[in-house]
């Protein structure tokens, strides 16, 4: 019998500020080189002053990829060309298969505790960067918990199981590179041992500290995670994080703006369609 694997921190990269949409302010990961494909990046909304984010993200297009929005605090408006309007709320995600192509708008909206969200975009592959856009939101109730000492995974997508077995699904079935998405939130104390062999792996944190197999990640930072089949989290005083699983596409990545394709003509292809008025013909 082989003995299990616990997964080790191969690089921390440090979230950075920027800005999109109508002067929303965020922090950032992006890795289009395709480090952690088939994640290609992740967007951190959090605000307890509206001007960071009244001004949201007007209509605009996307295509060849997989978007996951995800709500801690406040709210997002979504409404898009193909006639959804939904609007989520603390607790809930949407996601959105861009295909060949969306044009959507994203509104912000606060609670008492103002705005704190997310959003990941996940690489399609080739096969199905010109395929039907679709969309869905899925609520709080929706999401599978899956408890541990002191702490707590709640599943968006995926497949997620501790190591003795026990396990859930999140009802998000059909993201991009088989991936899985999870919150987890770990009180003082608190451990989770969870069985993760997916070729990519990484750990987001986005309050208090996290220990992964020793070694410490502060909120802001992205640990990608070396090979192995067990992921072992902690905290001393309390922590919060998104884990990220999946399987590379292992393709060319080509970007610009909104879009992501396999290559520049594919990206020339898209501004011209979008100029054109036949983005989503």
């Amino acid at each position: 019998m082989t003995a299990n694997v616990n997964r080790r921190i191969e690089r921390l990269i440090q979230s950075h500020p920027s800005q999109d949409g109508d002067g929303v302010k965020i922090q950032r990961i992006h890795r289009f080189d395709g480090e952690l494909d088939p994640f290609l990046m992740l967007d951190e909304l959090g605000s307890d002053r509206p001007n960071d984010y009244v001004g949201g993200f007007p209509p605009h297009p996307h295509r060849g990829i997989q978007t996951l929005t995800y709500i801690v605090h406040g709210g997002i408006t979504h409404e898009d060309h193909l006639g959804h309007s939904s609007t989520i709320h603390a607790g809930d995600a949407q996601w959105m298969h861009t295909g060949r192509g969306i044009v959507h708008s994203e509104m912000p909206l606060t609670d008492s505790q103002g705005l704190h969200g997310f959003q990941l975009w996940i690489n399609l592959s080739a096969r199905d960067k010109l395929s039907e856009a679709r969309y869905r939101d899925v609520r709080s109730d929706e999401m599978p918990r899956l408890a541990s000492m002191r702490a707590e995974l709640v599943a968006l997508g995926g497949q997620w199981r501790r190591i003795d077995g026990n396990g859930v699904a999140g009802p998000l079935d059909s993201l991009a590179g088989d991936s899985a998405v999870a919150h987890a939130t770990l009180q003082p104390g608190g451990e989770l041992a969870l069985a993760v062999g997916s070729e990519t792996l990484a750990i987001y944190v986005f309050e208090g500290t996290l220990e992964i197999a020793g070694e410490a990640v502060a909120a802001g930072q992205l640990a990608r995670l070396g090979a192995g089949d067990t992921l072992t989290l902690s905290s001393v005083e309390g922590a919060q994080c998104l884990i990220l699983a999946g399987t590379p596409h292992r393709e060319p990545i080509a970007h610009y703006g909104p879009f992501v394709m396999n290559d520049m003509r594919e990206i020339d292809q898209a501004l011209n369609d979008y100029r054109n008025g036949t983005f989503t013909d």
